[in-house]
């Protein structure tokens, strides 16, 4: 049998991995399960109404990214049908957040299309195995994690509030929020899960799931149809590529940003010779990281379509280190396995910061991808239906000529590309061990209120640096993302290491169930 590694949002979620393996699965098997698990039983963090991206590096093959983000809904409606169903909130998370919510936010959801495709495609299992673990964790209740109890302080009012449905799951009968460790019950969510392990992706996109979710949208304002929903299909997707010393490296590629954004730091760091952490190497790490998120601002978010030309000028341009050229112009989980048989499979989902909408007798929470301000430069329900929505999302999977196999990915907003790029490079050009790789302090630069300024973890040198606005937190924190990674080495074995800032967790399937990081 094949050993499986995994590296996932919870132990809970990581052990559904290792559960499927058990059975036979493969990496991809086991990392769809682990998701699915973190989907169902990280309330506010995730939600089943996710999109996502799944990164695949077969021991055999060619990689490929299975896109199953996000979609603008609408198709069959009026111009003067949008706009409506939806509220501005801010919050205190991150240093302040607003976003938009109600049923007008939410977009059509592609996960389980893209995970319905990745298992027709890798899959080694039956499709209901790997939905059981899901259904028995929701069966009998689950733990708040810490990671949804802490996201959960800021947004349980203004966010999962108004909905009476949504507020019943995470409250106490006195009002209160759960808090971290209470046990969380969402019973009508097996039902719901079990049509989807009896009938497949397609009883939430072409069944009766799917249409109780979408006259529900309807009825509150939103713009979800059931022809959204039946029309929506995962795409497959050439990788974005790049090399870093023996490592070739796989992600996401446009219309996202985030694969190919990561893919840029990574070469301009290596372009500049970054050999550690020292006060030159940040200050040209802060340098790089204005210039890649400069030149998203001004030409990436904005474009409509596929961005495939703009990504392509951003790699042109960091592969020859032309700085000057670049500078002229939370809510997310994720899941890495690797396998014996040297396949990787990355999957990052994301539900936005969430509607607060719960569609009554499903236990289905539902995403506000459309509110998600900073991820919707054209407004609203300003693109056509059927437009995939912008993300910052890159799932990656990397892979030396002697076997060896790397997937890595993490969550959180536009921090997603720095975190990867900042264990990537700790791993491959300085040497660290995975675990030291992905525990060390990051660094993130950011527009605030029209200005850069630097957001950094302790033990990193920026303070010393009186030229750059800066903002530090006290320790290792979840706004810096969740890097969970896992190692296939022919001549080592299987590594695994959950990222500190998270409630994350690792495990093994297979016949070696012995936990080791590295």
């Amino acid at each position: 049998m094949r050993r499986v590694s995994i590296a996932s949002a919870s132990q809970l979620s990581a052990d559904a991995g290792a559960a499927v393996a058990d059975e036979g699965g493969n990496a991809v098997d086991a990392a769809i399960a682990a998701v699915l698990v973190s989907m169902c039983t990280d309330p506010g963090i995730i939600a089943p109404s996710s999109g996502g991206y799944l990164t695949i590096w077969p021991g055999d093959g060619s990689p490929v990214v299975i896109d199953g983000y996000a979609e603008m809904p609408g198709r069959g409606l009026s111009a003067e049908q949008r706009g409506s169903g939806v509220h501005e909130v801010w919050m205190d998370y991150g240093g302040g957040t607003d976003t938009i919510i109600g049923p007008g936010s939410v977009a059509t959801p592609g996960a389980f299309a893209g995970f319905g495709l990745a298992w027709e495609r890798y899959g080694a299992v039956p499709w209901r195995v790997i939905l059981e673990p899901a259904i028995e964790a929701v069966s009998k209740g689950f733990p708040l994690s810490s990671a949804a109890a802490e996201y959960l302080a800021y947004s349980h009012e203004v966010i999962f509030g108004w909905d009476p449905d949504s507020f019943a799951i995470i409250h106490d009968e006195s009002g209160d929020v759960l808090s971290e460790g209470d046990l969380v019950e969402i019973p009508d969510l097996v039902g719901s899960l079990q049509l989807i392990a009896d009938e497949g992706p397609a009883a939430l996109y072409r069944g009766d799931l799917g249409r109780v979710i979408a006259a529900a949208v309807r009825d509150g304002g939103g713009l979800m149809t059931e022809r959204d929903l039946a029309e929506y299909e995962a795409i497959v997707r050439t990788p974005v590529m790049t090399t870093m010393d023996a490592w070739e490296i796989a992600s996401n590629p446009p219309p996202a940003v985030g694969g190919a954004c990561m893919a840029a730091l990574l070469m301009m760091y290596a372009e500049r010779g970054i050999a550690g952490w020292d006060a030159v190497d940040v200050a040209s790490m802060i340098e790089i990281q204005r210039a890649v998120f400069g030149y998203r601002k001004a030409e990436l978010d904005p474009a409509a379509g596929e961005r495939g030309d703009e990504a392509a000028a951003l790699l042109e341009a960091a592969g020859a280190g032309d700085m000057q050229r670049l500078l002229g112009s939370p809510s997310t989980t994720h899941t890495s396995a690797v396998d014996s048989d040297g396949a990787g499979c990355a999957i990052t989902v994301s539900a936005g910061y969430g509607s607060g909408m719960m569609v009554a007798g499903t236990g289905i929470w539902l995403n506000n991808s459309l509110g998600e301000i900073e991820l919707n430069p054209h407004g609203l329900h300003a693109d056509p239906p059927g437009t995939r929505l912008v993300s910052n999302m890159a799932p990656t999977v990397a892979r030396q000529s002697v076997g060896s196999v790397l997937a890595i990915g993490s969550p959180g907003a536009d921090r997603i590309t720095t975190a990867n790029a900042s264990v990537l490079h700790n791993f491959i050009t300085l040497g660290m061990s995975l675990r030291d790789a992905v525990s060390h302090p990051r660094l993130h630069s950011e527009i605030f209120e029209g200005n850069w300024r630097a957001a950094y973890e302790p033990g990193l040198p920026v303070h010393d640096m009186p030229e750059v606005t800066a903002r530090r937190f006290p320790d290792l924190s979840m706004y810096f993302g969740g890097v969970q990674a896992a190692l296939w080495d022919p001549a080592a074995g299987l590594f695994e290491t959950a990222d500190p800032r998270r409630a994350g967790g690792v495990a093994r399937g297979g016949f070696d169930h012995t936990p080791h990081s590295g």
